[in-house]
């Protein structure tokens, strides 16, 4: 049995659209055909007007005609492009030695030590995978032995990854990827809409309808999972308790509640781990994206009363998870990150950076809110004049983001409505970089004004 999506409308309004006839140079255009033909409709593009990339250093991107780019959306190269302690170090161990895990070396117990230390007590154990995908579909396969259950919760607009158990609690992939009878969606909390006075309680209302819709399928929860930051629901930092209240509700019913920090963590919130600002501690959290600057590896962080009887009794094993070279990638990483104190960068420089387009849009209507954790910001764009009753306007976004990048700006569009515009550089973003940016989208948004 299945469950219609939500209604939905695609991320990418920015993107290109094949056959349009976009402004494109000779060389573009002819390898713009080269691509369509051999990667197919799977691969899109984003913006109107393609970027054909050549080259990253820090937050700029440059162009095949030289053109220099701020990056202000791209969050897996999180200590920046081609980072010269991750370059040197992945050089270095592919120069010596990179093979599976079945092996014993140093360097995979070292990273797992001191990355274990940096969650809660009790999460003390990592199982590596090389996607985000990967982690996502191994945490519910935990979750599933641990709790001999089926049902999986998650919010509304969700974005968990791409294998076939990742997808299917994914509804923001849209109509023909519809969820299954054992996934119930959860109304992600909304500032702009709920009730601040009894906005907690009605979360919790929403999880416990969703567990009884669940159960009239047949099927009792095995977890509840959430991406700490909501990004694929247009970016809803929840109010401090509201997760908290979350994780008691699900684990009530005999759930874990799963943190998906894919996106929100290694220090992008201002915090080490999204989860961290609504006081609570997951039974799993999944990373992946920014874990090895680009290189590929993701892990589920657990402890042992869920890790030891999953592996005693199930077969698991993922040849190049952990490998020694993404592993001296992953190193490099937390080096960059402790040395150059970035997460309290974020929350210095992304407080900033909120509070001035805050300030500047301030006399839109038709910006509804600004909001974010660290450097991770949206801008939710609205037709009417009523803020918080405003038809979203997926149109403006589009024509921002478009604008920006014209404006050698990137950054993208996400919610259900594709009108939230998206923002989130390398956490390297300098304070003059920042004050480009948003000064980039206040132009943006003043020329896309009705």
């Amino acid at each position: 049995m299945s469950q219609p999506s939500p209604q939905h409308t695609m991320h990418m309004v920015n993107s290109y659209v094949p056959g349009s006839g976009a402004d494109l140079g000779p060389e573009e255009t002819a390898l713009l055909e080269r691509r369509e033909r051999v990667l197919g409709a799977p691969y899109r593009l984003f913006y109107q007007r393609p970027v054909h990339l050549v080259r990253g250093e820090g937050t700029v991107l440059y162009g095949a005609d030289g053109t220099e780019y701020l990056d202000a959306y791209n969050n897996v190269p999180v200590v920046g492009h081609s980072n010269p302690r991750v370059r040197a170090a992945v050089d270095a161990q592919l120069g010596r030695l990179n093979t599976h895990t079945r092996y014993l070396t140093e360097e995979v117990v070292s990273y797992a030590e001191r990355l274990t230390a940096l969650f809660p007590a009790g999460l003390d154990q990592a199982i590596f995978a090389c996607t985000g995908s990967e982690a996502i579909d191994l945490a519910l396969r935990i979750a599933a032995h641990a709790t001999g259950r089926s049902g999986i919760l998650v919010t509304r607009h969700a974005y968990h990854g791409t294998t076939r158990a990742a997808a299917e609690i994914s509804p923001s992939l849209g109509p023909n990827n519809p969820v299954p009878g054992n996934v119930a969606l959860i109304d992600a909390p909304d500032a702009l809409k709920d009730d601040p006075a009894d906005a907690q309680d009605a979360f919790a209302d929403r999880i416990e309808d969703a567990i009884e819709q669940l159960r009239s399928r047949g099927h009792e929860p095995a977890a509840l999972v959430v991406d700490s930051i909501m990004s694929s629901d247009g970016l809803r930092p929840a109010p401090s308790a509201h997760l908290s209240r979350a994780a008691e509700t699900i684990r009530a019913h005999g759930g874990l509640y799963i943190a998906d920090e894919v996106q929100p963590g290694f220090g992008r919130t201002g915090d080490w781990w999204g989860f961290e600002a609504y006081g609570l501690r997951p039974d799993l959290a999944v990373l992946g994206k920014p874990m090895g600057n680009g290189l590929p590896i993701s892990a589920v962080i657990g402890g042992p009363d869920l890790f030891e009887p999953f592996g005693r009794q199930v077969r698991y094993f993922n040849t190049f998870g952990g490998n020694p070279v993404s592993i001296a990638a992953a190193t490099a990483v937390l080096d960059e990150l402790e040395d150059r104190a970035l997460p309290a960068h974020a929350d210095r420089l992304g407080g900033w950076l909120r509070d001035e387009l805050q300030r500047q849009t301030a006399a839109d209507d038709g910006v509804a809110q600004v909001r974010g954790a660290g450097l991770f910001l949206a801008v939710e764009l609205v037709t009417a004049a009523s803020r918080s009753g405003g038809a979203p306007d997926a149109g403006r976004a589009a024509r921002a983001v478009n604008h920006l990048r014209e404006n050698r700006i990137l950054i993208s569009a996400s919610g259900a409505h594709g009108n939230v515009l998206k923002i989130r550089p390398p956490l390297v973003l300098g304070e003059s970089q920042a004050e480009r940016l948003a000064e980039g989208v206040a132009e943006a948004l003043r020329a896309t004004r009705r």
